[in-house]
């Protein structure tokens, strides 16, 4: 008696661009997980990162005017993050690191942050720009640019100023939240900065 076995045609398995999808569909719902894993949506985080700017900002101001020290914000759209920095006794700008809160904040992913100065530093009547370090271009002016080592390098001057007198630069930060590979709507908040703290905050938005 003759025992027959199925034959197949082909051998069956997966060809790299299925196992390509699949790690890619498993990397998608790894995030997704995640962030619902938190317990908080991308509005929520978002809310949190628009507070944070506005408490971390008012503190800032604060330790101007009490230690009478000339502070700035510099914002880098590049990497969604932002720091505190202080003017020397030089008259050059450092960060300022006296602890985490000032340090250097990078928004997570799908979260971006789009400053806009609603008016010009060089106008507010205790200007910093009376220094030879910088010219009516914010930028530093080549009698003081030297050329050396990365580390040597000066570091670019904030965008928004905070005076020991209490005034800073009028400015809109947009924080905004719109994920490429979710359900959830994309939301925006707005911290307003007008002349002095404490800053204001609108959100969530439909739109910037």
């Amino acid at each position: 008696m003759n025992t027959r076995y199925p034959v197949f045609s082909k051998k069956s398995g997966f060809t790299l661009i299925e196992i390509m999808v699949v790690l890619l569909i498993m990397g998608l719902a790894t995030g997704a997980v995640m962030l619902s894993y938190s317990g908080e949506s991308g509005q929520d985080i978002l809310k949190k990162q628009s507070q944070r700017i506005q408490v971390v900002f008012n503190m800032a101001s604060d330790y101007a005017v009490l230690n009478q020290r000339q502070l700035g914000l510099r914002v880098n759209k590049e990497d969604n993050s932002y720091y505190f920095m202080y003017l020397d006794e030089e008259q050059e700008w450092q960060k300022l690191e006296l602890d985490n809160t000032y340090s250097e904040h990078r928004l997570p992913e799908y979260f971006s942050l789009d400053l806009t100065l609603t008016d010009l530093p060089w106008e507010t009547e205790e200007s910093l720009f009376s220094s030879d370090a910088f010219d009516e271009e914010l930028s530093l002016s080549y009698d003081r640019v030297e050329i050396g080592n990365e580390e040597d390098k000066k570091l670019d001057p904030p965008q928004i100023f905070i005076f020991s007198s209490g005034e800073i630069t009028p400015f809109s930060i947009t924080l905004a939240y719109e994920p490429e590979f979710s359900n959830d709507l994309a939301s925006y908040y707005r911290v307003n900065g007008q002349d002095s703290t404490p800053l204001t905050t609108e959100g969530p938005l439909d739109a910037p």
